[in-house]
């Protein structure tokens, strides 16, 4: 007889329990007798197999099956479903997965073709994952095929903590973006989605962190359709994204996930979307707890379904069972809302035989494979955006005798994130990519030097003299996931994620002039961030800066890729980096006027749309016809093969007095080689030029629209700070 420790024991005893019961289970959905199982009779339309599954259901089970966390049937042959998912910028939140750079560095890209293959990826990963948790009998949060992505609100205020989430306070460029990320995720099978998208957070959300379950944005009805609305449109309309998600907060004093105006009369009348809505996680609660808008919860979960929000994450619609017998639903909108949800669950095959899916086939090795981490390195490199470079300091050689790295993010994995992220064993930070760089006879060294957000409280210095004494300085520095993020995300953050400052911590400002003070050796700044920081101090003293995100789990490679000259930076700003916070309107005022390179008018730091490169591009001959396309020829007149974003925007004949001063219509990314002219097409129509008045309507102002394309915003400060002329034509509308 064999004698086991208490401890080894229990251990056995506990894991036989474990697969005891787990064959139990799969050994009592095996033997029920499905025989009656219309909803699995894949000859029959996902309609025809919907009804049939509700209408086997208990009141009891259909209101469980319209919470975010769905128990199983066994009856019924039913699993149970979370229908919590994210995939921000990779799977979230679920183990291992390709960590691509975050949202707002993807918005940098300006690339919707590559952002569509990024997405295509994800959604790879997501059956991989998926199939191998249902083999197992995973099914918890984070463990399915509904993700609650992309981000299409408008990143109105660079104090937003989670505003590195979205692409960016353009609504053209994010309705591109979004676009291609939904395409990609969803896939083009005509029976079967491969993964579901979700647009959130409908809508006018943008923070303060602090008081989102609780604000009323107020608009105009112009900045409403104007900005905050068009990218949900383009996701719903082109994309046909599955599901949207209703806010935290009120908008014209409806709260988002109850609303009339957005949930009916916009978005399902208006704009036709026929896919599921979900409330953000605990909204519902939010409508009596804090909106003060419902009396008790059966109200508020009545406010809710009644206007179209088929799913709650949360709890509040445990008593929609008590709603009905208030009087305060039907049972037969209880089915329509059910039915409209599960069509996703059914359209993603999971009530199909495995195997009639040819998702199912995804096996793990897409998981964080080379193919992937080769694309996450491509969008690294691509979203990131030079901002200054003083005499051509960049690119360093490789061969450059000595090189010494310095910054509290230079050897941290923290800043590749960002925040809803997966994890890698494969991440390169910063120091990572620069070491792997440089020749191995390049003397090399590292430290910190600094803390990340506050003095060092050894008062010893040992780095900046050494620094100062090496050919060339490389600085990384900037802010994290830590300091800027969800409310109770971002750990260091005083203002529950937010930033009351756009200034670069302090301590790093100090420690950066002492670096640069009697030295004349280049000073290269690396900044890692999701929103812009202000540093027009160090503007003047840093040699060049590179602005780099959270860059993801390739990004140390990306960065060193640009630093060192294998790839040329063309990233361009996805936002206005002002001077200072001082140049912004209120945080909490939710109109445009001085918001964004469209409304601000004072000059920013550095603006919208705005990159530079390392060679010259050359733009002429722009064109226009009499049907709207546009032609224009752009020359690389440098030395250096680059990709260039080849921007367009419009000025209306009231721009600057109502309408936007510049309204960006149209991109394309284009590689040119050194010395190579590219004639460059713009396929538009009169749309294009629609304005939106006060009443929210668009239409076609009569008078004469500017029309300009070039590599950045056509401002002067562009030009001021190195840009590449932009040209001009006018058009009589």
């Amino acid at each position: 007889m064999k004698y086991y420790s208490k401890p080894l024991l229990a251990f056995v005893v506990g894991c036989t329990f474990f697969i005891s019961n787990e064959v139990q289970s799969q050994n009592h959905y095996n033997s029920i007798d499905r025989t009656n199982f219309k909803w699995e009779n894949i000859d029959l339309t996902n309609a025809q197999r919907i009804d049939a599954l509700v209408g086997a259901m208990t009141l009891e089970e259909k209101v469980s099956q319209m919470l975010d966390v769905c128990p199983s049937i066994p009856r019924l042959g039913i699993p149970e479903y979370n229908w919590w998912n994210e995939a921000l910028h990779g799977i979230a939140r679920n183990g291992r997965a390709t960590v691509f750079p975050q949202a707002i560095g993807l918005g940098a890209t300006f690339d919707d073709g590559l952002i569509q293959r990024v997405a295509n990826a994800i959604s790879d990963e997501a059956r991989a994952k998926y199939n191998e948790a249902i083999k197992i009998d995973n099914r918890s949060r984070y463990a399915g095929l509904t993700f609650w992505s992309p981000n299409v609100n408008i990143f109105r205020d660079p104090r937003w903590g989670r505003g590195q989430e979205t692409y960016g306070e353009d609504p053209y460029l994010t309705s591109r973006i979004g676009v291609a990320f939904v395409k990609g995720l969803q896939g083009d099978n005509p029976k079967y989605m491969k993964a579901a998208a979700c647009a959130k957070h409908y809508a006018v959300h943008s923070g303060p962190e602090e008081s989102r379950h609780e604000f009323n944005a107020v608009v105009s009805k112009k900045d409403l359709f104007e900005t905050y609305l068009p990218a949900f449109k383009a996701l719903v309309q082109e994309a046909k994204v599955e599901g949207v998600m209703g806010a935290y907060n009120r908008t014209l004093g409806e709260a988002c996930s109850g609303s009339p105006y957005l949930l009916q009369e916009i978005l399902k009348k208006e704009w036709g979307f026929k896919g599921y809505i979900v409330s953000d996680c605990g909204a519902i609660q939010d409508f009596h707890q804090f909106h003060k808008i419902t009396k008790t919860p059966e109200e508020s979960a009545a406010l809710a379904l009644i206007n179209g929000t088929n799913i709650n994450c949360g709890n509040v619609y445990k008593v929609l069972k008590s709603a009905l017998s208030q009087g305060l639903v039907t049972q037969e909108l209880i089915d329509i809302r059910l039915k409209e949800s599960l069509a996703t669950r059914f359209k993603l095959g999971m009530f199909d035989p495995i195997g009639t899916n040819p998702y199912d086939k995804i096996d793990a090795s897409v998981v964080d494979s080379e193919p992937h981490r080769k694309l996450a390195l491509e969008a690294a490199q691509k979203s990131i955006v030079l901002l200054k470079n003083s005499n051509n300091v960049l690119p360093i050689n490789k061969k450059t005798r000595t090189v010494y790295v310095v910054g509290p993010n230079a050897s941290s994995e923290e800043v590749l994130l960002g925040n809803y992220y997966g994890v890698s064993s494969s991440t390169q930070t910063i120091l990572d990519g620069i070491v792997g760089k440089v020749s191995p006879g390049t003397s090399i060294n590292y430290k910190m030097g600094v803390m990340p957000f506050s003095k060092n409280n050894n008062p010893i210095d040992w780095s900046t003299g050494e620094a100062k004494n090496s050919d060339v300085c490389i600085a990384v520095m900037g802010i994290s996931g830590l300091l800027e993020g969800e409310e109770g995300e971002a750990i260091a953050s005083d203002d529950k994620g937010d930033k009351k400052s756009l200034r670069l911590p302090q301590n790093q400002i100090d420690y950066l002039k002492k670096l640069k003070k009697g030295s004349k050796k280049p000073l290269v700044l690396v900044l890692t961030g999701g929103s812009p920081i202000a540093i027009p101090e160090i503007h003047d003293i840093a040699d060049a800066i590179l602005f780099v995100w959270y860059p993801g789990e390739e990004g140390g490679n990306a960065v060193a890729d640009v630093l060192f000259g294998d790839v040329a930076p063309s990233g361009k700003l996805p936002i206005t980096f002002p001077k200072s916070e001082t140049q912004l309107p209120a945080f909490d005022d939710y109109n445009m006027a001085g918001r964004t390179y469209k409304y601000m008018t004072e000059e920013p730091l550095y603006p919208f749309g705005f990159g530079l490169s390392y060679t010259t591009f050359e733009y002429k001959n722009l064109k226009i016809n009499k049907d709207f396309t546009v032609t224009v020829d752009v020359s690389n007149t440098g030395k250096t093969d680059s990709e260039e974003v080849i921007q367009l925007y419009i000025s209306s004949p009231l721009a600057g007095k109502g309408d936007p001063i510049y309204d960006l219509k149209s991109f394309k990314r284009e590689l040119l080689k050194a010395g190579e002219t590219k004639t460059v097409s713009f396929a538009l129509n009169k749309t294009t030029f629609n304005q939106v008045d006060q009443n929210g309507k668009s239409i076609v102002r009569k008078g004469n629209y500017s029309l300009y394309i070039g590599g950045c915003l056509p401002s002067q400060r562009s030009i001021d700070l190195g840009a590449n002329p932009f040209i001009k034509t006018n058009l009589k509308l």
